[in-house]
């Protein structure tokens, strides 16, 4: 259980972030926007994804860390040019990094990897050549994974790792935020398109109405 303080804590920190998100002012947006700036300095590939991506395309809410998706090869390019100037490697050898300045994790989903429980889903993660959407705003120039990728990530996740329900929740608030139709599940992969199909019908039941 947490001591008085660490909730204290907690909740200072959670109010900080509530208020730099709407102004593009986190340290987590910080952090993405400037290795996406490097990432396309260098011609790498890449695309944003989580709890970034998330906000990104409608449901804003506060995330501490990046998540991206490279290839191999382009990662091992950017650690080789940019560790040690401006990133550290979370531990030695590992695919994950950290941004010195901001002090904000980096995680990174490479293309030979399977999503969620990394063994059951019959795909890897996408090109992200492919899968990019452009967007406005403090966002121009970074590229974030398109909204069908973005929602076919969330729901795998959901579906083989169970201690992570919040992919559902992310993944219904994206429909309620884009007013997604039933059919958008023809943009997803096959094997998440009955699950979309089941979380799609949840948003369409109207919240309680609180007591008088």
């Amino acid at each position: 259980m947490l001591t008085k303080k660490q909730i204290s804590e907690n909740l200072a920190e959670t109010l900080q972030l509530m208020d730099e998100f709407p102004r593009g002012e986190a340290p987590a947006q910080k952090a993405a926007i400037k290795i996406a700036r490097h990432l396309n300095e260098m011609g790498i590939p890449y695309v944003l994804v989580d709890g970034l991506a998330v906000g990104a395309h409608g449901h804003k809410r506060a995330t501490v860390d990046v998540d991206l998706i490279l290839n191999k090869a382009d990662l091992a390019r950017f650690k080789q040019r940019w560790l040690g100037l401006g990133w550290v490697e979370k531990f030695k050898g590992s695919k994950g990094l950290r941004d010195a300045e901001f002090n904000v994790k980096v995680d990174i989903l490479t293309t030979d990897e399977i999503p969620g429980d990394g063994k059951t889903a019959p795909f890897t993660f996408p090109d992200p050549a492919t899968v990019a959407a452009e967007l406005p705003g403090i966002w121009a120039g970074v590229r974030v994974i398109d909204l069908p990728n973005l929602m076919t990530l969330k729901i795998v996740t959901g579906m083989t790792v169970p201690k992570r329900p919040g992919d559902y929740d992310d993944a219904m608030r994206l429909i309620e935020a884009n007013n997604l139709p039933r059919d958008f599940a023809d943009k997803l992969h096959p094997f998440v398109r009955a699950k979309y199909d089941e979380l799609w019908q949840i948003t369409q039941t109207p919240d309680p109405k609180p007591e008088a």
